[in-house]
């Protein structure tokens, strides 16, 4: 039988794209240039709702792990960079708070499922300590990332607004109001620490502090060292903006050429527990016999570990540092 088309779809179809495209008219219509200026970054979007810089400077600070003068908020130094350099921003009480419940969540569950004390507490530990460090490590990484990939277009934008006879603090400002974050909200705060009282330099440095990204200190001494001797930043700024992109653009190739690696271990990484998720829904009986005993859990805990130490091996030989 040929494909009949009922020509009624295509009228929906129709209707349903005019609609979208009427509501997008409106909201491009209400949402003008002014206020996208406002929206850019976090710190823009907050600059509405306080009455002064130096408190717009602090509720930045505070929401990131830091005191009201920029020093760490907790005792664990390692802990407060990470979470400062992680960009969380609900500051560490709330983050404290987050990881007490979502541990008391996991030990209730576990202890409600499997009726094991021991368990319960092995799962309550485990989200209140290694899952938050991991999530953490990933958000910094990614935060790092992202910074990178935005760096050179900052250093770019100094190094014009440099030339047309910007100083150095003016032309840092202009990244913080035309750049999305983080590199537009870090460079924000550089720029109201130089208002109240910072220097450059020092400025820079709690800039590397909060980051920690690798090219940053490159960035850091070729400020500090111009300030100090003298010379043209603008065409060393220009340099370094283009060994950083050269980086950046190796690194991307690198990537394309582990790619196979990766997704060979991400296969095997994956496919035990998808076995065990096939197994255990054609056949829910097939684990209940030995599910309970203690041997099983000690047979467990050492495939994961085993698994965990391939994964790191994997996760070396595909990763590369340029």
């Amino acid at each position: 039988m040929p494909f009949e088309f009922d020509s009624i779809y295509l009228v929906y179809v129709l209707v349903a794209v005019s609609a979208a495209l009427f509501f997008e008219g409106i909201y491009l219509l209400c949402f003008t240039g002014a206020s996208y200026r406002t929206h850019v970054n976090r710190r823009l979007k907050l600059l509405r709702n306080v009455t002064s810089r130096e408190s717009l400077l602090i509720q930045l600070r505070r929401e990131r792990g830091l005191t009201r003068s920029g020093d760490f908020a907790i005792g664990i130094e390692s802990l407060n960079r990470l979470v400062v350099q992680s960009g969380v921003t609900m500051g560490p009480k709330k983050l404290i708070i987050t990881i007490v419940v979502s541990a008391l969540l996991a030990f209730g569950a576990t202890l409600s499922y499997q009726r094991d004390l021991v368990d319960a507490l092995i799962a309550g530990v485990a989200c209140g300590t290694l899952l938050p460090y991991l999530v953490l490590l990933y958000l910094r990484g990614r935060r790092r990332n992202k910074f990178g990939a935005q760096f050179a277009d900052g250093l770019d934008m100094i190094v014009r607004s440099l030339r047309a006879g910007h100083p150095v603090p003016i032309a840092i400002n202009m990244v913080a109001r035309e750049m999305p974050d983080p590199i537009g909200s870090e460079f924000g705060i550089i720029t109201d620490e130089i208002t109240y009282g910072a220097d450059l330099e020092t400025a820079l440095r709690n800039l590397n502090g909060r980051l920690g990204q690798a090219d940053l200190p490159l960035f850091v001494t070729a400020v500090a060292i111009q300030g100090s001797t003298g010379g043209n930043l603008g065409e060393i700024l220009q340099n370094l903006s283009t060994v950083i992109r050269d980086r950046f653009k190796m690194r991307r190739k690198i990537r394309a050429l582990a790619a196979e690696g990766r997704t060979s271990a991400l296969i095997l990484a994956s496919l035990p527990f998808f076995i065990f998720a096939a197994v255990h829904l054609s056949s829910p009986n097939f684990y209940g016999a030995v599910w309970h005993l203690d041997l099983t859990k000690k047979v467990l805990l050492g495939a994961g570990m085993w698994m965990s130490l391939g994964l790191v091996v994997m996760y070396r030989m595909v990763n590369f540092k340029i």
